[in-house]
């Protein structure tokens, strides 16, 4: 009896870290934090799947399900209803911009006697869950607010399977085109030379989209002034990038997982994934395809050595499944921003480009911040050798990384710097 007593609970624990655990390069500090984040995501994911295949449920919605339970626990946790750290004198309203939903905060400070900045925001989350009301979002969005006597707009934009693609897109251009209309700007007190769009991963893959919309809409009288994009997803040809392979079994995001996403946010067949991996929808033997699309995400070209290393391409030459007829989104520059022609990218604000070297999306960001500068855009390339996807959501304890802290405090002074 007393060896069980022993053995049991040993086992159990031996169990839990063989499920927790999950290899992670040396240069990741806290690893075992990450990999406990990691399998906190993974069991919300499988649980989500399992009600869904049961059907009880659909998988994406059980899953914001857990993501707004956490949210909840957290702020019990931190014994408050505001994120720690935030001077509560922002005003937070939420209202709609153009029928969009959107979270308005309003600076401390005031607007009399002197203009302010403004910035529209759209969170990630792989097209599909998250929110700006959330969370880190929200604690950001409250910081910059304040810090840089700010009106921060917060946009909540359709998600899947509510919303697919282009819908996303077209939710967060109404939204910046009313934004930047002179009367709201002029009922905000903003000054419309100093507008900024910015977003995270699938959000930043809309700033950047929003971005080259507004820049060549002769109507608008306003612009973007900035465009700040934290690690952005900005193209879905070719899914075997030195940063793709690299990383295609990180924590947080995996490939496969980046794939589900593409796959959900174009409305085509999940199981479709296989192939999206082997680069099979980007063969040659594409006609719609041609050499000068493919030299818009080149990375042989537009990658230094550093980022390229050993890796080589990975080119199909045959298609047998038709993947970019059935997909047309797939060479869509409203869905990947990194294909629009050099005539477009010339019109861009200047940019500020996170990227992390442990990111399947580093390279998205790193080619994009080239093409940009071959254009004569000015570009910040922001980037972390230790910084991991969604690292600047987790800055505060007990889910706070120091490259996360590091990541916000630079994006913020580069707001303070540019904008």
């Amino acid at each position: 009896m007393k060896l069980k007593a022993v053995v049991v609970p040993v086992l159990l624990a031996a169990a839990l870290s063989y499920y927790i655990y999950t290899p992670l390069p040396d240069a990741i500090q806290q690893p075992w934090k990450l990999m406990a984040v990691d399998a906190a995501f993974r069991t919300a994911i499988n649980m989500a799947a399992l009600k869904y295949h049961l059907g009880l449920d659909h998988y994406i919605t059980s899953f914001r399900s857990s993501m707004k339970t956490f949210d909840s626990t957290m702020t019990a946790l931190l014994g408050s209803t505001s994120p720690v750290g935030v001077v509560p004198g922002v005003k937070v309203s939420d209202i709609t911009f153009a029928g969009i939903p959107v979270r308005v905060y309003e600076p401390p400070a005031g607007g009399e006697g002197h203009l302010r900045r403004g910035l529209m925001y759209f969170h990630g989350g792989g097209w599909a869950f998250g929110s700006g009301k959330m969370g880190a979002y929200d604690k950001v969005s409250r910081m910059i607010s304040d810090e840089l006597n700010t009106v921060v707009v917060s946009v909540e934009y359709r998600l899947f399977p509510e919303g697919l693609f282009p819908e996303p897109f077209l939710d967060c251009v109404a939204a910046a085109k009313h934004f930047l209309s002179p009367a709201v700007l002029a009922k905000y007190t903003i000054d419309p030379e100093r507008v900024a769009v910015s977003g995270d991963s699938a959000g930043g893959n809309l700033a950047a989209a929003v971005a080259q919309e507004v820049a060549t809409d002769d109507s608008m009288s306003v612009k973007f002034s900035v465009q700040a994009l934290i690690y952005p997803v900005l193209q879905a040809l070719d899914f075997n990038t030195p940063s793709y392979v690299q990383n295609r079994n990180m924590a947080i995001l995996p490939r496969q997982v980046m794939v589900q996403f593409w796959l959900q946010y174009l409305g085509a067949d999940i199981s479709l994934q296989p192939q999206l991996i082997a680069n099979n929808h980007s063969a040659l033997q594409h006609s719609t395809l041609t050499p000068e699309l493919r030299s818009r995400l080149d990375w042989t070209s537009l990658l230094t050595q550093k980022f390229k290393k050993s890796y080589t391409p990975v080119v199909v030459e045959r298609d047998s499944h038709g993947l970019l007829k059935k997909i047309p989104g797939f060479l869509d520059v409203r869905s990947s921003p990194l294909l629009a022609g050099p005539e477009v990218l010339a019109k861009c604000p200047r940019a500020y480009i996170l990227t992390c070297e442990y990111d399947v999306l580093r390279d998205d960001g790193l080619m994009y911040a080239r093409r940009l500068q071959d254009v004569g855009v000015f570009v910040t390339s922001d980037y972390y050798e230790d910084g991991f996807h969604g690292c600047l959501s987790f800055t505060t304890w007990p889910l706070d990384f120091d490259v996360g802290k590091r990541a916000l405090r630079g994006y913020i002074t580069w707001l303070q710097n540019n904008l």
